[in-house]
C-alpha cells in the first residue's frame, strides 16, 4: 500500500502542493481528478521522484521513502508513466522495454511473456523504433517499459490524452487485469471522466493543490464526483 500524508511541493516560490494526503491499495484503482494546473502531475512527480518535495511523508508497505531520486524510487516499486509518455523514438520497442531493466537484478534481464499477452501489439513490432509507432501504440509501451519494472505501485499519468477509442478500450481492460492480480495499487490521473468512473475504486478531487474531496466508489454516484471535479 502506498501512503502519501501532507505533501508539500513548491517550484521556486511557488506553492504548488499544500498537504495533499493519499492512499492507494493494492488491487486498486485510485484516481486522482481535478482540472488542468491542480497539481495532479507534481504529485505523481514527487512519488516517483522526478521531483523533490518540501515536507510530508510517502511510505510503501509501511516502510518510509525518503525523498527519493526516480532511480531509488523505481528500485523500490514505484513505476511512473508519464504524460507525453517519454519513449525513445530511435529505439526499437524490444530496446525500450529492455531500458526497464536498469532497476532490477540480472536475474530478472528478461521481457516476460505476460507483457505481450497484455499488449499483442509489442510483439507484432518488437523490431520497430519507438518514434515510429502511433500514439496509441507508444502509450501501450510505455505501460509496458514500467510494468518491467515490477512494480507495487503503478503511475499513470492522463493515459488515454490523444489516444484513438480502441486503445482507450484496451488499456481500460489491461488496468483491470492488473488490479484483478490484486499486488499492484494503480494511482490514475485522468481527465477522461468516463475512463476514471468506469474504473475507480478511490477518488481524491484535488483544487489549487490541496484535496477538496475524497470518496471511495460505493459511496459515490456519478454525478456527484461530476460536480466535485467541476465546480
Amino acid at each position: 500500500m502506498l501512503n502519501v500524508q501532507n505533501l508539500t511541493l513548491k517550484y521556486g516560490q511557488s506553492q504548488i502542493l499544500n498537504g495533499v494526503s493519499l492512499t492507494a491499495k493494492a488491487g486498486e484503482v485510485t484516481c486522482v481528478m481535478g482540472t488542468n494546473g491542480v497539481g495532479k502531475t507534481s504529485l505523481l512527480k514527487a512519488i516517483a521522484g522526478r521531483h523533490p518535495y518540501a515536507d510530508g511523508e510517502i511510505t510503501l508497505d509501511g516502510a518510509r521513502q525518503s525523498h527519493l531520486s526516480a532511480f531509488d524510487a523505481a528500485k523500490a516499486g514505484i513505476a511512473y508513466v508519464p504524460q507525453g509518455r517519454e519513449v525513445f523514438p530511435m529505439m526499437t520497442v524490444v530496446e525500450n522495454l529492455e531500458t526497464g531493466f536498469a532497476c532490477l537484478e540480472k536475474a530478472h534481464h528478461a521481457v516476460p511473456d505476460h507483457i505481450y499477452e497484455l499488449f499483442p501489439v509489442l510483439r507484432e513490432m518488437a523490431d520497430r523504433r519507438g518514434g515510429d509507432l502511433s500514439g496509441g501504440q507508444q502509450q501501450q509501451l510505455a505501460i509496458a517499459r514500467a510494468l518491467i519494472t515490477r512494480p507495487k505501485v503503478l503511475l499513470l499519468d492522463e493515459p488515454t490524452e490523444g489516444i484513438q477509442p480502441n486503445i482507450i478500450q484496451q488499456i481500460g481492460n489491461v488496468i483491470r487485469i492488473l488490479c484483478e492480480q490484486g499486488d499492484m495499487a494503480i494511482v490514475l490521473v485522468e481527465q477522461f471522466f468516463d475512463f476514471a468512473y468506469d474504473l475507480g475504486d478511490d477518488f481524491t478531487v484535488m483544487k489549487r493543490g490541496e484535496v477538496s474531496f475524497h470518496k471511495r466508489a460505493k459511496d459515490l454516484d456519478r454525478q456527484t464526483l461530476f460536480d466535485a471535479v467541476m465546480v
